[in-house]
């Protein structure tokens, strides 16, 4: 009962990381920091990965740290992809005292609003993973996708699903957190495929802990927006199937 209070009393702290290559003119510095206006009394934090990009994103996000002592920036001098990019983060920073770690496209397609809300979940239900879901709930979310896109991903979710074994509705929502404990068995090895890494995520979690359905929340985004600029391609697409099915024989129990 004492534990209880005390967890109450202590706010949840957070670490979001947030890759970057090739940000510079798509970076909503001013949301950024009116994010952190909103949630002064919060313990959450920034992580921007600046991924080899070959612009001026690391000037950009060296001024937003100056300008909040929340922010932080981790260069990596060689482009290595969004999977490697948010696990090096995790990695480099497994040993500090955060409750969850996470990570949110550097676009902003799912507001930063969206982690205090997150936040609150995993304070009421402690789940290992809680995954942001793009489902449009009338009245309730504002949610704008590209209409093939979004068929697309209705397809490859429901695949996905059935592999796992798992009623998931979104696999692909890049808002994600992860309870501490669980970062060693998801984040240690580097990644089957940098394409879909959230889906092999799943898998690990699934293969290290039993009865992963009641460690798993889903919790709908009440806002995500399609971004202009997006770096996945046609290639995406196509390399996909290939890359789920081996992520499917690498993992299948």
């Amino acid at each position: 009962m004492k534990e209880e209070l005390m967890n109450k009393m202590t706010p949840m702290r957070l670490l979001i990381i947030i890759p970057c290559f090739n940000e510079e003119s798509r970076l909503k510095t001013e949301d950024i920091l009116h994010f952190f206006e909103q949630t002064k009394g919060e313990d959450y934090r920034l992580l921007f990965v600046n991924d080899g990009s070959t612009d001026n994103t690391l000037g950009v996000l060296k001024e937003l740290s100056q300008q909040e002592d929340k922010i932080e920036v981790l260069n990596i001098m060689q482009n290595v992809g969004k999977a490697e990019a948010i696990r090096q983060g995790m990695l480099q920073n497994s040993h500090r005292t955060f409750d969850y770690f996470g990570y949110f496209d550097a676009d902003l397609a799912t507001p930063l609003s969206e982690i205090d809300r997150f936040a609150k979940v995993a304070e009421k239900k402690n789940p290992l993973v809680i995954l942001g879901s793009r489902i449009k709930i009338l009245g309730t979310t504002d949610i704008s996708r590209n209409p093939a896109r979004h068929y697309i991903g209705r397809v490859f979710a429901t695949i996905v699903s059935n592999m796992l074994k798992l009623p998931i509705y979104d696999t692909q929502c890049g808002a994600k957190l992860i309870q501490h404990k669980a970062l060693p068995p998801l984040f240690e090895k580097p990644f089957v495929s940098k394409w879909l890494f959230d889906v092999e995520l799943l898998f690990r979690l699934k293969n290290a802990f039993d009865e992963s359905e009641n460690k798993i929340v889903e919790v709908p985004v009440k806002k995500w927006k399609d971004v202009s600029g997006s770096k996945i391609s046609t290639v995406y697409f196509i390399k996909a199937p290939f890359d789920l099915l081996k992520i499917y024989f690498r993992y299948k129990r």
